[in-house]
C-alpha cells in the first residue's frame, strides 16, 4: 500500500514553543495495522530521520507475537494497534510533519500521542555499545576502530558505521566477504559495483588484489569508500560509474535485485575472460528472476545462502 501524496499545510518556519529549532524532537504516533505502512511512508518522505513501529499493546493481556519462517515475511503487515516514533531534526520539522499528517485522508483513525524533544544522549558512545567484532572467517575479522583486534584475527578490516552501506553486519556482505576470503585474488583486478562503504574492495586489496576500483552513484559513498580504504592501508581508485572501464577478472556487485536485473548487460560486459561476477542483495525468492535476466549473457548459480539472502555467482567463459 502506497501513502497518497500529501496535501495540505505550507512548510512553516521558526521552532515550536517548548522545544528547541536544533535539538532533535520525536513525534509519537498511533495507527491502526492498515495505516502502519502508509503512514511510515509519508513519514520518511517528510525527512524523518528514522522510524520504528512498535506493539502498542506490549506488556498487556492484548499483545499479540508476530512471527514468521527465516526469509519470509511474519504473517502479518502489523499489530491491531502500532506506536510509531518518528526522529526529527528540528521541532520545527517534526511540527510541520504533524500539520501535513494531520491533513491527510489515510491518517483516518490514527492519532498524535506525542511531539517532545529527546533527551541529550552520547549517540557515539550509544552507537559503539551496537557493533562488535564480525567474525567472516575464523581468521577474517572485521573490527571497529574502537574495539581491540581479537586474538584469533589474522585479517581485520577497521571499518565504522557511517553514512554509506556495508559494515559486515548484513548477511549479503558477509556472504561477499567470505566468497573474497576463498579465493586466490592475487594480483586480480576487482571492481565493487555500487560499494558503498567500500568494504568488499578492502576485503579484494587485503587479499593481495591488484587494480582494485570501487564506484558508486552517491557521492558520499564514493568519499566514504576512499577514507576506509585509507585506514585500512590499502589503496583503491573510486569514483562514479564512469570511472569503470574494460574488464575485471572479478566484477562484484552487492546491490538489490531489481537494480541488478536493469544492470546486467553492463556488469556481464565487465566480466573479463575466465573472470567471475559475485552478486548479493539478493531474496531466495529472487534467485529464479536473476538467473533469466542474466542467462542471455552469463549462468548464475547460488553459491551460498543465509538468512533467506543468497550469493550468486557465474564464470566467463
Amino acid at each position: 500500500m502506497s501513502a497518497e501524496p500529501l496535501v495540505g499545510a505550507e512548510p512553516q518556519g521558526g521552532a515550536e514553543p517548548g522545544g528547541t529549532q536544533g535539538a532533535l524532537h520525536e513525534l509519537l504516533l498511533l495507527a491502526p495495522e492498515s495505516q502502519v505502512e502508509p503512514l511510515s511512508e509519508a513519514l520518511e518522505a517528510l525527512d524523518a530521520l528514522s522510524v520504528s513501529v512498535e506493539d502498542a499493546d506490549a506488556d498487556t493481556d492484548a499483545e499479540r507475537g508476530l512471527f514468521g519462517e527465516p526469509g519470509l515475511p511474519a504473517p502479518k503487515a502489523g499489530w491491531a494497534r502500532s506506536r510509531l516514533t518518528a526522529l526529527f531534526a528540528s521541532a520545527a520539522a517534526a511540527h510541520e510533519a504533524q500539520q501535513l499528517l494531520q491533513a491527510q485522508d489515510f491518517f483516518a483513525g490514527c492519532e498524535v500521542c506525542a511531539l517532545r524533544p529527546v533527551a541529550d544522549t552520547d549517540w557515539v558512545r550509544l552507537t559503539q555499545t551496537q557493533f562488535e567484532p564480525v567474525p567472516i572467517t575464523p581468521t577474517f575479522w572485521i573490527v571497529p576502530s574502537w574495539h581491540e583486534v581479537p586474538p584469533a584475527a589474522q585479517q581485520v578490516i577497521r571499518l565504522d558505521p557511517g553514512q554509506a552501506f556495508g559494515t559486515g553486519t548484513h548477511p549479503t556482505t558477509r556472504m561477499c566477504l567470505r566468497w573474497l576470503a576463498q579465493q586466490p585474488l592475487a594480483g586480480r583486478s576487482v571492481l565493487d559495483y555500487g560499494c558503498g562503504s567500500g568494504i568488499l574492495a578492502i576485503a579484494a586489496a587485503k587479499f593481495a588484489a591488484q587494480r582494485i576500483e570501487a564506484v558508486d552513484i552517491d557521492p558520499v559513498a564514493v568519499q566514504t569508500a576512499q577514507r576506509n580504504a585509507l585506514h585500512n592501508g590499502v589503496q583503491l581508485q573510486t569514483g562514479l560509474p564512469d570511472l569503470a572501464c574494460g574488464t575485471y577478472d572479478v566484477v562484484l556487485a552487492n546491490i538489490l535485485a531489481t537494480p541488478l536485473k536493469l544492470l546486467a548487460p553492463l556488469l556481464c560486459e565487465r566480466v573479463g575472460p575466465g573472470g567471475q561476477l559475485v552478486l548479493s542483495g539478493i531474496l531466495q525468492r529472487q534467485a529464479s528472476e536473476l538467473q533469466a535476466a542474466y542467462a542471455p549473457w552469463l549462468p548464475l548459480q547460488i553459491s551460498d545462502a543465509e538468512d533467506g539472502w543468497v550469493l550468486m555467482t557465474a564464470r566467463a567463459p
